[in-house]
């Protein structure tokens, strides 16, 4: 829609609305990464982004939506740029505040430098948002602020977490950023792998989060998988090479595939082995497959994103539960194991050797890990031991199991499918 000669038309506000979140959420990244390239402040380069933003929310019901509304945005933005950086030159105090030395005796070619297209900026600003120097919760804040386009309520509200709260990590995470002055730019060598591993992490806490809630009414999130899984594909097409980011990329698209049958008509959860297999989205199968064998292609050893889209792999090639290889799915969990020690990760590999092997070998495992710390709280041990408890036919004290996991969970969904299996393991009324 654009304006005509005759004047502009009267447009649907919630019209604009709609297109102005769509072209932040595509424009942003790269909007937001020019700006911190020419300024080396994320936190200023946001700000101009957020100005230009407003504008056209201003501007559109008037104007109309202009025909490439993602150049209109760029061009706001920069034009705002190039008027902070006139005014920091007039102002000596203001010069400090941008973090720039602007000695020169001519003033430079802003809009050249704006102009310029610069293939990593998007990658830099994935980098920076996700900067070790960061708490996690910050860094996950950052990244659906910055990389996402999401508005501070959205990510309130996808993680059950106070606006204010969120507001505050967003400003401190952009300010330790300034002081510690992070370079914007994409490490090399042994730093990139330590910071690609931050990244990677954002991602899988963001999807984890949407394919199964902490906490809320909802059993899951899928337009917070959707927002994980899209900023993965970004991710893998800036880094063609890294064989862990087509690992992960490769396991949520996967897990992806699954979420229109993890529920039934109410939104009540369905667990694996009961899910409609033909509601499994194909085409999301079919490339998380296709990523997977990118990744192993590389030649390299297989790392834990890969591991997991391998299981994952396991349970999308089979048509029916019944067909699933679960001593495969073991075994990579004990390659999993051995490169990143974990109780969680030994909890899924004695489900998984349980289904292989029966339930006493399983049991066997989760007992070992019923002492452990970190799993004190843990909901998904007693689910487990509950689970296969019911299996060797001793209900009541499966019954006591489910009851606890019950209790621990925060998902009101999921509590209430604990409940309910608390309940049948208990039988019929005499």
């Amino acid at each position: 829609m654009s304006t005509s000669s005759a004047g502009p038309a009267a447009v649907d506000p919630d019209v604009v609305r709609r297109t102005v979140d769509a072209v932040w959420r595509m424009e942003s990244a790269k909007l937001v990464g020019a700006l911190t390239r020419v300024t080396g402040d994320v936190g200023l380069a946001e700000e101009l982004a957020q100005d230009a933003l407003v504008a056209a929310l201003e501007r559109w019901p008037q104007t109309g939506v202009p025909d490439r509304p993602g150049a209109w945005l760029t061009a706001t933005a920069k034009h705002r740029a190039i008027d902070a950086f006139r005014r920091a030159r007039r102002l000596a105090d203001r010069t400090e505040a941008l973090g720039r030395e602007l000695v020169e005796v001519e003033e430079p070619d802003w809009a050249a430098a704006l102009d310029e297209v610069v293939a990593d900026d998007v990658l830099r600003l994935v980098f920076i948002s996700c900067h070790p120097v960061l708490a996690r919760e910050a860094r996950v804040a950052l990244t659906l602020r910055l990389v996402g386009g999401l508005a501070t309520p959205e990510i309130a509200r996808a993680f059950l977490a106070p606006e204010a709260t969120v507001a505050q990590r967003i400003v401190r995470a952009k300010r330790t950023l300034t002081a510690a002055r992070v370079p914007f730019e994409v490490p090399t060598g042994a730093e990139f792998t330590a910071r690609l591993s931050s990244v990677l992490e954002v991602l899988y806490l963001v999807f984890n989060e949407g394919y199964a809630a902490t906490g809320g009414a909802q059993w899951t999130r899928p337009d917070l998988c959707a927002e994980a899984l899209r900023l993965g594909r970004v991710l893998a097409e800036l880094t063609p090479h890294e064989p862990e980011v087509h690992g992960l990329v490769a396991l949520m698209e996967i897990q992806a595939s699954r979420l229109g049958a993890r529920t039934g008509p109410g939104g009540e959860p369905v667990l694996l082995l009961d899910q409609d297999r033909g509601r499994w989205d194909r085409v999301l199968i079919g490339r998380g497959l296709a990523a997977l064998e990118r990744a192993t292609g590389s030649g390299r050893a297989l790392g834990p994103y890969c591991l997991q889209a391998a299981i994952a792999a396991c349970h999308a090639r089979a048509r029916t539960a019944a067909e699933t290889d679960w001593a495969r799915i073991a075994a990579l969990y004990e390659a999993l194991a051995e490169l990143t020690p974990s109780p969680v990760v030994e909890l899924n590999r004695a489900v998984a050797v349980g289904m292989a092997y029966g339930p006493a070998a399983g049991l066997e495992l989760v007992d070992a890990l019923t002492d452990v710390p970190a799993l004190q709280r843990y909901h998904l041990l007693p689910s487990v031991r509950g689970d296969l408890l019911v299996k060797l036919g001793r209900p009541t004290e499966a019954r006591t199991e489910f009851l606890r996991a019950a209790s621990l969970t925060r998902n009101e969904r999921e509590q209430a499918l604990l409940l309910d299996r608390a309940a049948s393991s208990a039988g019929p009324p005499a």
